[in-house]
């Protein structure tokens, strides 16, 4: 990398250099038997180089010709993309706890011993089919700029998706665990999927309307995505947000409260530095309800002449290889305050709703205006404070800035999922059509 930086600068105005070593390992179960396992190795290179205030990109998988690879991005520059933006000058970050050295000596065998497990544990007590997915990952990356910064960080994770699944379809049960090394997946999380999915195996078709909705973690990403769409600040630049102005008001119930925490080691994955080299932070985006914040990477800070808040990262919303990725405004570290009431109470004082356990679509209706229009898969009907069976062909809609002002309770703990670390929400009058 060194190398190539040399030779970089003397063609270019600024220069930015990142790499990505990665060690992954999955291991599938379908229904209960050992289906696939999957190792890999990979790394690469991103490049981004800034000559007369226009941006040139490449990226490759190895260093082999650093000629090359210096001569893609500077072909680049012939896109005109515009970079006026300053990169910075980090010369330290926050030590956090990101790397647990077990995970090297973490074998497949013993992962596969886990699932068998789990396997052992589910499947003599449903008639429903037991999916798990389990592995590692280790991630190392290092970033460097013509400015001096030389950041890099180690990261391990080691998850299991654990799941039953309802015959006759692709809807399921679910939950996700997620740690820096190996661990058991707990009892009690194999008994929220067992007893739920066991509670709910009837098929019943009541009927639809305004009524309550338990949206799990597993499903908050499909809220969650419009307001990250909403407060970021490529939407503000581009003037597609709808709460460009709301800075301090009102915006959701006053039961909630949406932060981005990159600092949190007590997770897999924290950052103390993003993508472009930024120093991480904490940053409430709703505080009480109230909108506190937009975030930016360098490009939309400067456009909108303020300050990156370390929120550029080279993330699409549903993954890819990174180094493929420019940096754009990401919040990759999402959570949901937790409430006061634990699952069963969340369930006990719904009269007559529906649990949303699985969403289809979430990408339908208008994501920057905060419409969602999604296929619950599944749907779990609650009457009287029980689960008493599951729905098929549910639908629920709305706009973000009504459903999510009428906030009845939030659940006690958080879970990993899909766009961050959620507890479920229990909302009031929400559109739900079903069959009948």
């Amino acid at each position: 990398m060194e190398k190539l930086m040399e030779i970089a600068k003397k063609v270019s105005d600024k220069v930015e250099i990142y790499s990505l070593e990665q060690i992954t390992d999955l291991i599938s179960f379908e229904n209960a038997k050992l289906k696939d396992v999957d190792s890999k190795l990979q790394s690469g290179f991103s490049l981004r180089i800034m000559k007369d205030r226009k941006m040139g990109f490449a990226f490759t998988k190895n260093l082999v010709d650093r000629n090359e690879f210096l001569q893609n991005a500077l072909n680049s520059l012939k896109g005109g993309a515009k970079a006026n933006f300053d990169l910075p000058l980090t010369e330290d970050s926050p030590k956090l706890n990101t790397y647990d050295p077990s995970i090297e000596d973490l074998t497949n065998t013993t992962i596969v011993d886990e699932c068998n497990r789990i396997c052992e544990l589910l499947a003599p007590k449903t008639s429903g089919q037991v999916n798990i997915y389990a592995g590692r990952v280790i991630n190392r990356i290092r970033l460097i700029n013509s400015n001096g910064t030389d950041l890099s960080t180690n990261l391990s994770f080691y998850y299991t998706y654990n799941s039953i699944m309802y015959p006759g379809g692709y809807s399921s049960i679910s939950r996700e665990t997620i740690y820096k090394k190996f661990e058991k997946t707990p009892d009690d999380c194999l008994h929220y999927i067992l007893s739920t999915y066991n509670k709910s195996i009837k098929e019943i078709n009541p009927k639809g309307g305004k009524m309550k909705v338990l949206f799990l973690p597993e499903t908050m990403y499909v809220l969650m995505w419009r307001v990250l769409s909403a407060t970021s600040g490529k939407s503000i630049y581009e003037k597609q947000s709808p709460i460009a102005d709301k800075l301090g008001a009102r915006i959701f119930d006053k039961k909630l409260t949406i932060y981005n925490d990159s600092l949190n080691d007590k997770m897999p994955g924290a950052r103390s530095f993003d993508d472009e080299g930024t120093l991480c932070q904490h940053l409430p985006i709703v505080e009480d309800g109230i909108l506190k914040n937009f975030y930016y990477d360098l490009h939309y800070a400067n456009k909108l002449n303020t300050k990156p808040t370390g929120h550029g990262f080279r993330s699409a919303v549903w993954g890819g290889d990174s180094i493929t990725i420019k940096p754009t405004p990401s919040l990759n570290h999402l959570y949901i305050k937790p409430g006061d009431k634990s699952f069963e109470e969340l369930i006990r004082s719904i009269d007559r709703g529906i649990i949303a356990a699985g969403a289809l679509g979430a990408h339908s209706g208008n994501i920057p205006n905060g419409d969602f229009s999604i296929g619950l898969n599944p749907a779990l009907y609650v009457e009287n404070g029980k689960i008493v069976g599951f729905v098929k062909d549910a639908m629920a809609a709305g706009n973000i800035y009504e459903v999510m002002k009428n906030v009845l309770d939030v659940e006690n703990t958080l879970y990993p999922a899909t766009m961050g670390t959620f507890p479920a929400v229990l909302f009031d009058n929400v559109s739900v059509a079903t069959k009948s």
